[in-house]
């Protein structure tokens, strides 16, 4: 599905799917014999969207034909490997005082019912409202309980998601966390651009960010990409990331980031999957994003 400047989806099609396939791959990053992270909702709210093909993967019912290297673990560790990035970018932020954080393009995100937020914490979901109706409706079904206080944004990013987010409470004068996990290929260039001068602009001295970046989207279409492509097809995976994000040359994040005034450190996806204790990948899809980096930032000027 070739994206348009003013497409929606819910978590059934479009960009949504990806979303929970993201979400798949959390179930089996908590299921799988290396135990990366822990998330209990990953799989409910997968069966709840009801997309077969993921709901077949992470019970673990996905046939193989012949001679396939398709591997459910692999697709574990890459999300697992992720998913613990991320965690630790929030722990980090709250364990240094700061009492907000805010998760855009939450998609299926269930950081606000798992982790252990320190008390006084506002979490901040941003996304579609059908994408957040869904989940909140799914979670209070199961039961699930927020450990943090939870204040959800329903609002596309292409529309001013900045005043909605303050509607809801939230305190630019007051040092926040940040994540854009897996957006930056979701969005134009320009709009990239415009997403951290807005995130800036936001942000009080204290304030971290993270988010993750390839530079070269053209790996998407490359043949190792299509190679993989096919293997996800021969088992039934109708995703097909690389018709949903946006190709074309891109401000460098990091040189960015430093321009606006963001301290910024960067690490390569290589070297968290030895910190995990994982071997990353030799074989061509692996080299292909083996500059795949995890960027964490701070905003200088005061301590929290």
């Amino acid at each position: 599905m070739t994206r348009t400047d003013s497409d929606s989806w819910d978590l059934a099609s479009s960009v949504g799917a990806t979303a929970t396939m993201v979400a798949a791959q959390r179930a089996l990053a908590t299921a799988g014999p290396d135990k990366l992270i822990n998330d209990p909702f990953a799989a409910p709210l997968v069966r709840a969207v009801g997309i077969d093909f993921f709901t077949r993967l992470i019970d673990g019912d996905v046939a193989l034909p012949e001679g396939d290297d398709f591997d459910p673990v692999r697709m574990g560790h890459g999300m697992g490997i992720r998913t613990r990035f991320f965690d630790q970018h929030f722990l980090a932020g709250t364990q240094s005082g700061i009492r907000q954080a805010v998760i855009l393009a939450a998609g299926l995100d269930s950081r606000a019912y798992r982790l252990d937020w320190p008390a006084g914490t506002v979490v901040y979901e941003v996304d579609l409202p059908a994408v957040i109706d869904f989940k909140s409706n799914t979670l209070a079904e199961l039961g699930a309980e927020p450990t943090a206080q939870r204040r959800t944004v329903a609002v596309d990013l292409r529309d001013d998601w900045p005043a909605a987010l303050k509607a809801a409470g939230f305190d630019p004068q007051a040092p926040t966390v940040w994540s854009a996990e897996g957006l930056l290929v979701y969005l134009q260039p320009e709009a990239q651009d415009t997403l951290f001068d807005t995130i800036t602009a936001l942000s009080a001295p204290g304030s971290r960010l993270a988010c993750e970046f390839i530079q070269d989207t053209t790996v998407f279409a490359g043949p190792e990409w299509r190679e993989h492509r096919e293997k996800l097809q021969s088992v039934g995976c109708e995703v097909e990331i690389g018709e949903l994000i946006y190709h074309g040359e891109r401000n460098h994040v990091v040189d960015y980031l430093t321009q606006a005034g963001w301290t910024v450190s960067g690490r390569e996806v290589r070297d968290l999957y030895t910190e995990a204790g994982l071997e990353y990948g030799d074989d061509a899809l692996a080299v292909a994003f083996g500059d795949l980096t995890y960027l964490s930032a701070v905003l200088p000027g005061a301590e929290v």
